[in-house]
């Protein structure tokens, strides 16, 4: 679940859009899985570097493919 500071943010179109543009670019699978052989779908799209309030407005953080993985629930 976000945080308080990152929910407008996770909720706002660009996020949305890059999440799902993320996901397609990427074959839709889990990134992990599919290094290891195996073909499960992504489900997250998730930050490797964490958002936090310091850099919730650098779009370099927040909506940069080179700071994004798609991973499956487990």
């Amino acid at each position: 679940m976000a945080q308080d500071f990152a929910k407008a943010f996770y909720n706002s179109t660009a996020w949305i859009s890059c999440r799902k543009s993320y996901a397609k670019s990427v074959g839709n699978l889990c990134e992990r899985c599919l290094a290891r052989g195996l073909i499960v779908p992504g489900k997250v799209v998730h930050h490797i570097r964490h958002i936090k309030p310091e850099n919730i407005d650098d779009p370099n953080v927040t909506l940069s493919y080179n700071n994004l993985i798609l991973v499956c629930q487990d």
